[in-house]
């Protein structure tokens, strides 16, 4: 079988039930003064973050490390429905314009799905890679512990002790 027609083993996944509500967990992934609140896990910060959440709009954030370090990445978003699904991809840019893969790095998109439950919501994150290799990278920098330290971030700025 070739990598294309079993693309889907280059996601990763994320996936919790939490008490919240999906226009919460919504609003904290499209409004930019919640993101830069949660969206990096420590000890790292989100410094900047800019969403247009128009089909073609940005999905762009600044990140800032502990010793300096600055990661700025930029995105477009592709779809936007509000308390349920929000996709944006760094492969390509502002008004679908094709980006080159970073130095070392790789291209994904992601998928954050949001559904209502009668205790909460479900909250599905997926990162979606282009090849195994561009999905280990991801995955060896972190995806699943990032991602769930960065979510937990976001339900405590929901809750306000953030």
């Amino acid at each position: 079988m070739s990598d294309i027609a079993d693309s889907s083993a280059f996601d990763l996944v994320l996936e919790r039930v939490v008490r919240h509500k999906a226009h919460d967990l919504w609003r904290g992934w499209t409004d930019p003064k919640m993101l830069v609140r949660w969206f990096t896990p420590d000890p790292w910060r989100t410094t900047e973050a800019e969403v247009d959440l128009m089909p073609g709009g940005i999905f762009r954030t600044v990140m800032e490390g502990p010793d300096g370090e600055r990661n700025e990445g930029s995105g477009c978003v592709l779809v936007a429905e509000v308390g349920k699904l929000f996709v944006w991809t760094s492969g390509l840019g502002p008004g679908f314009r094709p980006q080159e893969k970073p130095e070392g790095g790789f291209l994904f998109t992601a998928i954050i799905e949001f559904e209502d439950l009668e205790e909460g919501s479900r909250i599905k994150a997926t990162g979606r890679h282009a090849s195994r290799e561009d999905a280990r990278l991801h995955e060896e920098m972190g995806f699943h512990v990032g991602w769930g330290a960065a979510l937990d971030q976001l339900l405590d700025v929901i809750d306000g002790s953030r």
